[in-house]
């Protein structure tokens, strides 16, 4: 079963607001593992909630960034994943092309629009590959 990567602020966590319930309502439909990624440190962690998420967090605290492939791939090891084995939404373009760069199948998510039915559409259409 894949696992599905959430990106953290802009998106899965909306700042002021913490999570961003219709979302979540929509992630809590599959039964797979899910991970939030972020490149929050210490202090950001607590200041957008990080550490009170209802899913696993994953940081490396802007060393290196997401727009780093590295953070990728240090990511997949950790938690000994291959790019198969997940999908991942985003809303940094920038960090979007360093996912796809390393094979992950990547969703640019825009955080304005905050449509959530694209981003089914997507998930869906990922998991069942």
């Amino acid at each position: 079963m894949k696992t599905i990567l959430v990106d953290a602020i802009n998106a899965f966590v909306i700042k002021g607001e913490c999570v961003f319930n219709e979302m979540y309502k929509m992630l809590e439909q599959y039964p797979n593992r899910k991970i939030i990624l972020t490149g929050a440190n210490d202090e950001q962690m607590v200041m957008f909630g990080l550490n009170k998420m209802p899913y696993e967090v994953f940081t490396l605290k802007h060393d290196p960034e997401k727009t780093d492939p590295k953070y990728f791939e240090t990511m997949l090891k950790h938690f000994n994943l291959e790019v198969k084995d997940v999908v991942y939404f985003e809303h940094n373009l920038d960090a979007v092309k360093s996912a796809q760069s390393v094979g992950i199948n990547t969703f640019h998510y825009d955080q304005n629009t905050k449509d959530v039915e694209a981003l089914k559409s997507f998930i869906e259409e990922s998991l069942s590959k």
